[in-house]
C-alpha cells in the first residue's frame, strides 16, 4: 500500500508531465540557498532519470518521461551532465548507447525537491484523515505510474 509520503512526488510527476513549466522561483521556494545550477530544467532531467523504469536509463527514456522530443531531451541531459547532476557510461547491452545515472549532487537536489513536494501535498490534503491521505496518495502514484510508466 502506498503512503501519504509518496503522494507529493507522484503529484509533481504529473505536473511535470502535463505542464512542463513551473514558476521561475520554484527552486528558491524549497531551497533558499540553492546553487545556481539548481534549475527547473535540471530538476526535470533528474526526476525523469529517477522515475524511468529499467536499469539502463537513456536519453530516450528521459524524453518519454518528460513528453518531449529526443533532441530536446539530449540537450537538457547534456546541460545536467555539465552541471554535475548526470553521469554517462556505456551500456553493457549496446556499446552505442549511453546510460544515464544520477550523481550524489543530483540525489541531494532530488531529495530537496521531494521534501517540497511532500509539503505541498500535505498543504493540500493535510486536513484529511490519514487513511484518506494514504488512499489518495496511492491513487495518485498509481495514475502517475500508468501515465508515465
Amino acid at each position: 500500500m502506498h503512503t501519504s509520503s509518496e503522494g507529493g512526488p507522484a503529484l509533481f510527476r504529473l505536473v511535470r508531465h502535463w505542464a512542463r513549466q513551473w514558476a521561475p522561483d520554484v527552486v528558491e521556494r524549497f531551497a533558499a540557498d540553492a546553487p545556481p545550477s539548481w534549475t527547473v530544467p535540471n530538476l526535470f532531467v533528474i526526476q525523469a532519470i529517477d522515475g524511468a523504469a529499467g536499469d539502463e536509463v537513456t536519453v530516450a527514456d528521459v524524453a518519454r518521461q518528460l513528453g518531449i522530443d529526443r533532441s530536446v531531451a539530449s540537450r537538457m541531459v547534456s546541460e545536467a551532465a555539465r552541471e554535475g547532476f548526470v553521469a554517462r557510461s556505456t551500456s553493457t547491452r549496446d556499446a552505442r548507447r549511453a546510460v544515464l545515472t544520477l550523481t550524489d549532487t543530483a540525489k541531494e537536489f532530488l531529495e530537496a525537491s521531494q521534501a517540497h513536494q511532500r509539503q505541498a501535498f500535505e498543504a493540500l490534503v493535510g486536513h484529511w484523515p490519514a487513511e484518506d491521505r494514504d488512499r489518495f496518495a496511492g491513487y495518485l502514484s498509481r495514475l502517475a505510474d500508468e501515465v508515465l510508466g
